[in-house]
């Protein structure tokens, strides 16, 4: 069998049985066909390359001069190739040893105080300002996904002694966590809740949270990514802003307010603490530049 048709079996693989979207499809599409060409031009087929071919395919993407993304993007197609390969067809996995590189972690960009209370107020009385608003709070508030967000019920939220509200989100493998919500959140709520939802609500059954105001059903995640866009775009902030900006927020002002990063974690449903320390190093930075700028003798 040709190396093209084994590369073909690979993608109906993963577009049928691991229904992959069309743009990762492609994506491993082009990194493997340069991967088919460096073969090609050592007259070897996949069942004939080594563990040592695959690490100088991986010194030959370095000598074309690409980002460490771009070459771990391609090395880690040609493990994904392998594996499968290698139960499909019995194809010896050479690539399993060859790791890709290693890619520095990128901080995450949190918002200030000053532009999230631009994005809230950004929206107006209307029906879907009103609403807005509150997908907006809520999203600052619990530090949740716009997937977790959206898939909120009424029954959801919920009232504790001294007017507490908590919200009751469920992450990813369905695990549940609980997040108390501040009174900022909770009257913009309070206010979508009374004043716009039975107006956008078609049937006294739909039990969503947020909905959408023409056909009264569960409002979708490109629809809360365009409210927040538009909020930040309206609030005059030039960068790129999505949903998970709020989370980033979120979990960065806890930590620079003095929360544990225990409690942090366990807001944002992290499964590992591991994956909360990136949001330390935020505030390290923050306090470096302070340091910095404060200190008489820092420099």
């Amino acid at each position: 069998m040709t190396n093209q048709a084994l590369v073909e079996i690979f993608l109906n693989h993963c577009a049928v049985e691991r229904g992959l979207s069309k743009n990762t499809i492609a994506a491993y599409r082009r990194d493997l066909d340069k991967f088919l060409l460096f073969l090609e031009g050592q007259n070897l087929t996949i069942s004939q390359a080594t563990t040592m071919q695959i690490s100088e395919f991986n010194g030959f993407l370095r000598q074309s001069q690409l980002s460490e993304s771009s070459i771990a993007r391609h090395i880690v197609a040609v493990r994904s190739l392998y594996a499968f390969l290698s139960k499909d067809q019995g194809i010896e996995n050479v690539a399993k040893d060859v790791n890709p590189p290693k890619i520095p972690k990128r901080l995450p960009k949190a918002l200030s105080i000053g532009d999230i209370e631009l994005m809230i107020a950004a929206y107006g009385e209307d029906l879907a300002g009103i609403r807005n608003r509150a997908l907006i709070e809520t999203l600052y508030a619990t530090g949740a996904r716009v997937t977790e967000i959206i898939q909120l019920n009424i029954g959801d939220i919920s009232r504790t002694e001294g007017d507490t509200v908590t919200v009751k989100v469920r992450g990813k493998g369905g695990k549940e966590r609980l997040v108390p919500m501040g009174k900022f959140a909770q009257h913009a709520l309070d206010q979508y809740l009374t004043r716009a939802r039975p107006s956008m609500a078609r049937s006294s059954q739909s039990d969503a949270l947020f909905i959408n105001e023409k056909q009264g059903s569960r409002l979708t995640r490109q629809s809360a990514w365009q409210i927040v866009m538009k909020a930040a775009e309206k609030a005059g902030i030039e960068r790129d802003i999505s949903p998970h900006a709020l989370r980033h927020s979120f979990a960065t002002h806890l930590l620079d307010g003095g929360a544990d990063i225990r409690v942090v974690q366990e807001l944002l449903g992290h499964s590992s603490v591991t994956t909360t320390q990136i949001y330390t190093l935020v505030t390290i930075d923050k306090l470096r530049e302070s340091y910095a700028s404060a200190h008489p003798r820092s420099r």
